[in-house]
């Protein structure tokens, strides 16, 4: 099949070059010319594990193409993928701007039949604002060009895109035509072999599903904090609490995990937007404010914790941070926890050495060069100077430190673990103070003792 892409972001991209490597020809459509010259040298703007080597084997064999050229890519495939970003707006509803251009771009230089999809993650409704922005636009040229309008939700997982792509859960098709659903059946036929895994349902259907997947999971997580939150204070072990309800396969083990808090680019958008989908048809949900509001609160408890322990005498300290994209195998920062922890230590006048495997060119790129943030190449630099170690992105070689390491390196040894990696027990027969999320008090002994702080 011949299938035409705009954006070439993380779902474009993704998209692109997935249904690439099963033999399609895919263009990729985008507006900024510095991306499309940096992807036609292979040079591949975020990092996904996995994704370079399939986007580079699919260019080599003239199977994915990058453009700047709308008209051209537009006829060219009897598929329109509409990938483009819905940032969200003031309100928290989501900004349709970018989708409805590009359904105006297609009706504008379209001149046979197209199947628009709609992939990026959208309000209920929006399939009928870019069928009516396609009718005006082919009214406008005094055309009448059949096409359709489908919804087809993206179910990608940072870190583990590519294998979400090409081992689907479920494929979710919302349409009105069934012709168009044999269609979409076809290009996703590779994928589903062995299980016929499409959904098909109608297209305000299909839409919501989207939403109210990552608001469930949003749910789950904010859930699971504030349980973490009372365990602390009862006097409970939340990992014992987890592995308990887990158990239950009403519940299961998937997002039941306690931290500081979810981030990135869909969770935070989508519970707001979702959340505003209703205001706009009279309905206030309250659990997903209290789910939007739980996670704001969750991303400051590492950073209380610290407070506490060093009595609010934070000026001056330096903290060694594990861990900055919003989860592992990704170098996204959008909303990441990690932010909030570093913003707010430096509003206490505390400095920050910190180390993650990917996303600290990002983060250079955020906050450029500043005296109280050092970037460092190794878990073990980010300890040099530093009163204290907070953990807070679970990458996998923050799981089996050098404890004996860590304690050397420190002013105090103490642990502030946002993901709790460690068993508290554990950091107690090693000599730490060790706070987790949800796991009682620290110990030994209480707050280590509080001193000044180095030249203070």
């Amino acid at each position: 099949m011949r299938i035409t892409i705009f954006g070439s972001g993380y779902v474009g991209l993704v998209t692109g070059a997935c249904l690439a490597d099963a033999g399609n020809h895919v263009v990729c459509v985008d507006v900024d010319p510095a991306k499309i010259e940096r992807l036609n040298k292979g040079d591949i703007p975020i990092h996904e594990p996995g994704l370079e080597d399939v986007i580079r084997r699919n260019q080599a064999k003239g199977r994915l193409e990058f453009t700047l050229d709308a008209a051209a890519a537009v006829a060219q495939g009897l598929f329109q993928i509409i990938a483009v970003g819905t940032p969200p707006g003031e309100d928290g509803s989501a900004d349709l701007q970018y989708v409805l251009s590009v359904a105006t771009t297609i009706a504008t230089h379209m001149t046979d039949y197209k199947v628009v999809v709609t992939k990026s993650t959208v309000p209920v409704g929006t399939a009928d604002n870019v069928r009516a922005a396609m009718q005006r636009r082919l009214a406008a040229r005094a055309l009448s060009i059949e096409f359709d309008v489908v919804s087809n939700p993206e179910f990608l997982k940072e870190g583990a895109a590519i294998n979400d792509f090409m081992r689907p859960d479920r494929v979710i098709v919302g349409t009105d035509n069934p012709r168009v659903t044999e269609l979409v059946r076809a290009l996703y036929e590779p994928f589903t072999r062995n299980h016929d895994r499409l959904v098909v349902m109608d297209i305000r259907s299909s839409e919501l599903t989207k939403y109210a997947a990552n608001a469930m999971l949003a749910t789950k997580i904010s859930f699971m904090n504030e349980m973490a939150n009372l365990a602390e204070r009862l006097g409970a072990d939340i990992e014992k609490v987890r592995i308990g309800i887990g158990s239950d396969p009403r519940i299961g083990y998937g997002f039941i995990y306690p931290g500081v808090g979810y981030g990135g680019s869909c969770f935070p958008k989508d519970v707001q937007a979702l959340e505003q989908s209703g205001r706009a048809v009279g309905y206030e949900s309250k659990i997903l404010a209290a789910v939007e509001g739980v996670n704001a609160r969750q991303k400051l408890v590492l950073f209380e914790k610290i407070k506490a322990h060093f009595a609010g005498k934070l000026k001056g300290r330096t903290f060694a941070l594990w861990g900055l994209s919003f989860k592992p195998n990704t170098d996204d920062m959008r909303a990441a926890p990690s932010r909030v922890l570093m913003e707010a230590l430096w509003a206490e006048g505390a400095s920050v050495r910190a180390y993650d495997p990917i996303a600290m060119p990002e983060v250079r790129r955020l906050y450029g060069e500043r005296d109280d943030l050092t970037l460092v190449d190794s878990m073990e630099a980010a300890l040099e100077g530093a009163e204290a170690l907070a953990i807070v992105t679970e990458w996998q070689e923050f799981r089996s430190p050098d404890f004996d390491t860590i304690r050397a390196k420190l002013k105090q040894p103490v642990i502030f673990d946002g993901r709790n990696l460690y068993d508290p027990s554990l950091m107690n027969r090693f000599g730490f103070t060790y706070y987790g999320i949800g796991r009682g008090a620290p110990r030994p002994g209480g707050p280590a003792k509080v001193g000044a702080p180095a030249g203070g």
